[in-house]
């Protein structure tokens, strides 16, 4: 009889189930690192990975359990990923299986090795070699461009560049050329992007530049066979590039040669539940590791990666000329104060109407920024002061106005619009405020024959909707255009002329200490819509409708100057100790009472105190969050701050069993988290 071996596996087990180390199997052969395994978990069975290393205790041999299977069809996931999964769950406080596990398609995790074979088989024979393509003719090269891919190929591998170029600065022309010469080497390329809807025009651009390599796609609309797909084909090695979101930066590369991060500035690559990991400080990680050359880019980079660049962490690389020569949008700030008080007060003042009715008459585009969506953010009654809250979140309803009905944009909940006042039963019921598709409609009414389009999450819901309107919109069949955040990044809409902000004083004084970072960006992005077009560009403006045009957000938005803004939000945040200066984490609890998940908070805090104390870390006491209830569910959350990053670490690690015990004491608690370099406070 032959004797079992023991093999460490991590297992698909979430934070609270406090499985944060390997458990131990028997198998009845040696299995390589990596291997993906059928084990029983409890009464259940559950997928696991073996590991390369035991982690814990190990448990008495006698009670060990066989494992139920092993999908050997498919490589085991290198020594790369594995490295890349600890870090991830180690830095971010997670556990190990429950981020190794989540990071794979769960398609896969519900494939037996018999089924798992056949779907190899499939893919062989539905995906023979790319034929070969002639190479297409590549654009003449600016002399910023040549100067910044020279300095790259003479580059040190292990230091991450910051390409920091002005929108229509031909970014993207120097990731193609990079990923040109890592692909001559046979050598993979990993390009992440923030959103699913900057996907499709970026791969379109890939594809074209190399039709005779096989380039897949990863992100969240992708059905689950799709996304089993494209990354068998990544891990398999057959999948020359691959272009997605956030979580392709876990995508299995057994050649990877090159990293890009597109507009690296965004929130969107931090993921906001479970292991909150940011993708952009992941992929710097796995490049440093791999010692492959990771480009991070944008026109307004984040302030941490602008300070590293300062610092010589990073590479800074700059284009600072659109390609063609064309000029900067003029940025107009237009003083709302000195409209006449009108009731209601008019979407546009005249002055921007009539310079979007000039472009209109000369066959222009004009694009209107408003980030909010729906028609109207609240409804109201004038007679007893009812307003649509949302019974379930402490946030108000929207009115939207195409379906007639009241929806939360935090829990979903939605409702027919009442007839009359739910309160006392006035039918004259109001709509406040402004959003996208309200603002539509009154363009409609002040420039008729215009063709105006909307694009925001509500009109781009349908498959392919997205395509379809940006395609419209390309085509010159649009002349004004509406929309969020969506439409203010990343396109190349080469007839617009004329870009304005609607209503961009929000952010200006918003508690979150990042929001100043944001709106600036976004407002450059917009601004960078204007004047793609070299022979338009020195009659493109940018307008700004504020009632606070002397803003220092507003100064540097106007001078196109994000070296000066950063300078300027930095000695803000290193008086107030905050990061880049600082390191910071969240604890989170939720709970049906705010009592309760105070109560929890109050004894972490006290658990941790003493060692904080000792560590140099500060811990305020609980505060709810801007929206203190989501979906009937109670949030608080507790900050913890560190001017060493070490320090907070140290701290966080040897806090989590604790937190794990004090949750059996907490009854009424739902759930608690850690969130590490969280975006928002």
């Amino acid at each position: 009889m032959v004797d079992k071996l023991t093999v460490p596996v991590v297992v698909d087990a979430p934070q609270h189930a406090g499985l944060s180390a390997t458990l131990d199997y028997l198998s009845e052969r040696a299995l390589a690192p990596g291997t993906l395994v059928s084990v029983p978990l409890g009464r259940r069975q559950a997928a696991g990975i073996v590991w390369h290393e035991r982690i814990g205790a190990g448990a008495d041999a006698s009670r060990l359990r066989p494992l139920a299977g092993v999908l050997d069809a498919l490589p085991p996931l290198g020594h790369a990923w594995r490295q890349l999964v600890a870090f991830c769950a180690g830095y971010y406080q997670r556990s190990l299986g429950e981020v190794a596990l989540a990071v794979l398609p769960p398609e896969l995790r519900r494939l037996d090795d018999a089924q798992l074979a056949r779907r190899l088989a499939r893919l062989a024979a539905s995906t023979p070699p790319p034929p070969p393509a002639a190479d297409p003719p590549r654009p003449a090269l600016t002399g910023e461009q040549a100067a910044v891919l020279r300095a790259l190929a003479d580059a040190d591998a292990s230091m991450p560049t910051l390409l920091q170029g002005v929108t229509g600065s031909g970014k993207t022309e120097v990731y193609l050329r990079c990923a040109e010469a890592a692909l001559a080497q046979g050598r993979q390329v990993l390009v992440l992007v923030p959103e699913i809807n900057l996907t499709p025009q970026l791969e379109a651009r890939f594809a074209e530049r190399f039709a005779g390599r096989r380039l897949v796609a990863m992100h969240s609309a992708l059905t689950p066979a799709q996304r089993l797909r494209h990354w068998l084909l990544a891990h398999l090695g057959l999948a020359d590039l691959v272009l997605g979101t956030r979580l392709a930066v876990f995508a299995p590369l057994p050649r990877l040669g090159l990293v890009v991060v597109d507009e690296e500035h965004d929130p969107s690559f931090k993921q906001q539940e479970g292991a909150r990991y940011s993708a952009r400080d992941l992929a710097v990680v796995r490049g440093r590791d791999a010692r492959v050359p990771v480009l991070l880019g944008s026109a307004t980079p984040s302030l941490e990666s602008w300070t590293r660049a300062q610092q010589g962490r990073y590479r800074h690389l700059r284009l600072t000329e659109r390609v063609g020569g064309g000029a900067w949008p003029a940025v107009r700030l237009f003083d709302l104060g000195t409209l006449p008080r009108a009731q209601p007060a008019p979407p546009l003042a005249p002055p921007l109407l009539a310079a979007i009715e000039q472009r209109i008459a000369r066959g222009e585009q004009s694009l209107l920024l408003l980030n909010r969506r729906g028609y109207a953010p609240v409804l109201f009654c004038s007679a007893c002061g009812w307003k649509s809250g949302c019974p379930h979140c402490s946030a108000w309803r929207v009115f939207h106005k195409a379906d007639r009905t009241l929806r939360c944009h935090h829990c979903g909940f939605a409702e027919r619009v009442p007839r009359a006042c739910p309160e006392c039963g006035n039918l004259d019921i109001d709509a406040l405020g402004r959003g996208t598709e309200k603002l539509e409609e009154q363009l409609g009414a002040l420039l008729p024959g215009a063709r105006i389009a909307r694009i925001d999450a509500d009109s781009t819901r349908a498959k392919g909707a997205l395509q379809a309107q940006l395609a419209a919109v390309h085509a010159g069949e649009v002349d004004v255009l509406v929309g969020t955040q969506m439409v203010a990044k990343g396109h190349d809409f080469r007839r617009i002329t004329l870009v304005a902000a609607v209503n961009p004083d929000a952010a200006l004084f918003a508690a979150d200490f990042r929001a100043a970072e944001r709106q600036f960006a976004l407002l450059m992005q917009a601004a960078g819509r204007a004047g793609r077009d070299a022979a338009q560009a020195a009659a493109s403006e940018m307008w700004v409708q504020t009632w606070h045009p002397q803003h220092p957000l507003y100064a540097a938005l106007r001078a196109h100057d994000v070296d000066a803004f950063a300078r300027s939000q930095l000695d803000e945040r290193r008086a107030a100790g905050l990061p880049p200066f600082a390191s910071l984490a969240l604890l989170r609890a939720e709970a049906r009472s705010a009592d309760a998940a105070e109560a929890f908070l109050r004894a972490a805090a006290d658990a941790a105190a003493a060692r904080a104390a000792a560590l140099g870390v500060r811990l305020y006491p609980p505060v709810p969050p801007p929206v203190a209830r989501v979906a009937g569910m109670e949030r608080l959350q507790l900050l913890a701050e560190s001017a060493s990053r070490a320090a907070l670490q140290r701290l966080l690690a040897e806090w989590l069993p604790q937190l794990h015990a004090l949750r059996a004491q907490h009854r009424g608690l739902r759930r608690w988290a850690v969130d590490v370099d969280p975006l928002a406070i």
